[in-house]
């Protein structure tokens, strides 16, 4: 099929929840995607922080390969040999010692509002069922997920949404005061990702902490855009001392591969009883061959520390791209999770949308979010040499939209 009929196909048939970009994308290979005509872009988002090792990873094809051609699925109804392997190395990086798969990082947050329902159901008080969540939180598009994510044009044309979600903003003292004996858990991504790249601050981390152990409240720590290496650490919160009760993991988690994964504590876990969750395919041989596979390469084989070396120059780079062009009015992230804030004004109008599109035309792919921020989540895999040249085009992207550096 030609990209004509492919996009004609696709328009008629797709229901349409997705903006698109008019390009087809049929192969890849390491940190580029090809289209149908052959032309190659090198790949800054990955898949939406999902292709962890990269496209076409030969160490991970072969693995998905030798599974398939054994055995894929058998159900939750039995055991099979990896989901335990799985769940062991999810204990070792996480300090939690159980583990719930799923499908999608939205699926495993669902799964941890339920578990931290459950936890109070058990011990009788039933009036714990307020839930705090921070401001440009995301957590997902599922029906509680939802509840918990911030932007109101995801929320408003679905209500009325699970009750009881307060948002507050990421201060110290409006934690403090929103968490209270009623709150059953608070939900907070460690570096916000779809919210535009945003830190928790250690001062606020500290709070929220200090908050939760003065009132029981649990604490789920989102990490299914932060976690798993992507930072140059297994899990974000790490960095800050935060003890959660319940992590959500997904995305890198397969390395393209669906797989998610509710991480959970020994309090929350001693609440949960047989049938009080499930999913068919959660879990299942292909998912945990795949994600071995990446836990292998991220703490076996180096790629953890890889990140830190590539994060330290992106860091410098990225630094150097702001101090060049004044419409850049900050840079956050850390290891190959950034953000770049784009203020509008000072580029005269133009946004990170704009820049997003001048990187494309370049076939670099790098996305927007929040509004004005311009995302970049490589696969973990990226070298020195080809984040490097990347970020050359995205220089070049960003003197197009705003008419040269001073």
């Amino acid at each position: 099929m030609t990209t004509k009929d492919i996009l004609e196909t696709e328009a008629a048939h797709i229901l349409q929840t997705y903006k698109r970009a008019p390009i087809v994308l049929s192969r890849g290979k390491g940190v580029h995607l090809f289209d149908d005509a052959g032309q190659e872009y090198t790949d800054l988002l990955s898949g939406i922080g999902v292709a962890s090792l990269g496209h076409a990873h030969p160490g991970l094809a072969a693995a998905i390969a030798d599974q398939a051609a054994t055995l894929v699925h058998t159900s939750n109804l039995y055991f099979h040999p990896l989901q335990g392997q799985l769940a062991a190395r999810l204990a070792e990086l996480s300090g939690l010692p159980r583990a719930f798969f799923c499908n999608s990082g939205s699926e495993a947050v669902e799964a941890c509002l339920k578990f931290a329902r459950r936890y109070w159901h058990t011990k009788g008080d039933t009036a714990r069922t307020e839930i705090v969540a921070l401001e440009q939180s995301f957590h997902g598009r599922t029906l509680g997920a939802l509840s918990t994510t911030w932007q109101p044009s995801y929320r408003t044309p679905f209500q009325p949404l699970v009750p009881g979600v307060t948002f507050v903003a990421a201060e110290a003292d409006a934690l403090t005061t929103a968490i209270s004996a009623t709150t059953q858990a608070v939900i907070v991504e460690p570096l916000q990702g779809e919210g535009g790249i945003r830190p928790l601050p250690p001062e606020v981390a500290r709070a929220l902490q200090q908050a939760c152990d003065d009132t029981g409240a649990l604490l789920i720590a989102d990490e299914v855009q932060c976690g798993l290496g992507r930072t140059g650490r297994p899990f974000y919160f790490q960095a800050l001392d935060l003890r959660p009760d319940l992590i959500s993991v997904g995305k890198a988690l397969g390395a393209g591969f669906p797989v998610g994964a509710a991480l959970v504590g020994d309090r929350v876990a001693a609440a949960v009883a047989y049938g009080d969750h499930g999913s068919t395919y959660g879990g299942n041989l292909l998912a945990c061959r795949a994600a071995l596979v990446f836990l292998e390469e991220l703490m076996d084989h180096g790629l953890l520390n890889h990140v830190r070396t590539v994060g330290a120059i992106a860091q410098e780079r990225l630094r150097a791209l702001a101090d060049r062009h004044p419409a850049i009015t900050d840079v956050r992230g850390a290891g190959v999770m950034w953000g770049i804030e784009v203020d509008a004004e000072a580029a005269e109008g133009s946004d990170a949308a704009a820049v997003a599109a001048a990187a494309l035309d370049r076939r670099l792919l790098v996305n927007r979010t929040a509004g004005n921020v311009v995302r970049l989540l490589p696969p973990l895999t990226i070298t020195a040499d080809e984040f490097n040249a990347a970020l050359d085009t995205l220089d070049a992207s960003f003197d197009a939209v705003l008419g040269g550096a001073s």
